[in-house]
């Protein structure tokens, strides 16, 4: 369903996917090569707070630690993120795109949505592309993730993210370069982006540590 603003419809394209698929790749890459027409909002930065008791779901983590369950939909403030969508919607884009793990399992997200995409990776490659960027990136003990994958994190993927899969209009190949996932999209949303996306001599992988959730 396009949002409506000022007499025009402002669609919306929802863009989900498990951790380290390569959704953000793909989100970011439309927002950078249509800047002037894309309106961008990751999920990831919609969380409740982290030391807030009261909000979202908790868990242990496998440093022993109670912590926000960053892998469960209900550690999204939900109500500020349909707020957000539509503020965008209202800002002048032709296309916002909405992305993180739960774009297509939040109603607040899904029901604003007109387009719905999946970015599908093996569970392998997620594994080692968060591992790797823990490590290159935070400096984080590839154990910690590890443990934290196993004791909670394969279930809530397999709960809340893999099977939003069934309600996307279009499964994209997480695997691939930047300008194959654009390519493969364009194709759903038509001619709401009519300028086309010129190549650069270093496409963008999602295995680049360009991903967030």
């Amino acid at each position: 369903m396009a949002r409506v603003v000022a007499g025009h419809a402002v669609p919306v394209l929802a863009v989900a996917g498990g951790t380290a698929s390569g959704k953000s790749t793909l989100a970011d890459a439309l927002a950078r090569h249509h800047p002037e027409t894309v309106g961008l909002l990751h999920l990831d930065d919609f969380y409740v707070p982290a030391h807030d008791p009261r909000r979202g779901v908790r868990t242990l983590s496998a440093t022993g630690a109670e912590t926000l369950d960053w892998n469960h939909p209900g550690s999204i403030d939900e109500t500020a993120v349909a707020e957000a969508v539509d503020a965008m919607a209202a800002g002048g884009h032709r296309l916002v795109v909405v992305e993180g793990l739960f774009a297509l399992t939040l109603a607040a997200v899904a029901h604003r949505a007109t387009w719905r995409v999946y970015v599908d990776t093996p569970d392998d490659i997620r594994l080692a592309r968060k591992l790797l960027r823990k490590i290159e990136i935070l400096g984080q003990d590839p154990r910690i993730s590890l443990l934290n994958y196993l004791a909670s994190g394969r279930e809530r993927h397999a709960a809340h993210v893999a099977p939003s899969r069934a309600r996307a209009d279009l499964v994209v190949d997480g695997t691939a370069d930047e300008y194959t996932m654009i390519a493969e999209v364009l194709t759903l949303i038509g001619p709401v982006l009519a300028e086309p996306v010129t190549l650069a001599d270093h496409p963008v992988h999602a295995g680049q540590f360009g991903e967030t959730a």
